[in-house]
């Protein structure tokens, strides 16, 4: 898979853009939301573009996603008290970014309002 020069998150994944980065690998980054959501709220975004988690994404790349997932919630602080950890597909559920990433959300008790739209 090759980068998209129009996407906003391959930018921000490769450095393009910087931003304010929490965790990172050879596939993966993760970067606080623009929009927070909870006092914690990081995005898992894979370095080639997908489109969404449906979208023939490797294994490797998945296994790198989940990997990052709990790098992120030991450097935040939430890996004992719990978190949420969401991947919207499609505008129908919520996909605003159409570039495959995951939210993790925590650092308060999360009710129903806090379900990862962009």
């Amino acid at each position: 898979m090759a980068k998209k020069d129009d996407c906003i998150f391959c930018k921000l994944a490769n450095h393009v853009i910087e931003t304010d980065y929490v965790y990172e690998d050879d596939l993966v980054c993760a970067f606080k939301d623009a929009n927070p959501q909870a006092p914690v709220h990081v995005l898992v975004v894979p370095k080639d573009h997908y489109d969404n988690i449906v979208d023939d994404v490797p294994a490797d790349v998945l296994a790198a996603m989940v990997h990052a997932v709990g790098e992120v919630a030991r450097a935040c602080g939430i890996d004992e008290s719990g978190f949420r950890v969401i991947a919207n597909t499609g505008e129908a559920a919520g996909q605003t970014v159409m570039h495959l990433h995951m939210h993790v959300l925590g650092g308060t008790r999360l009710g129903e309002e806090s379900m990862g739209s962009e």
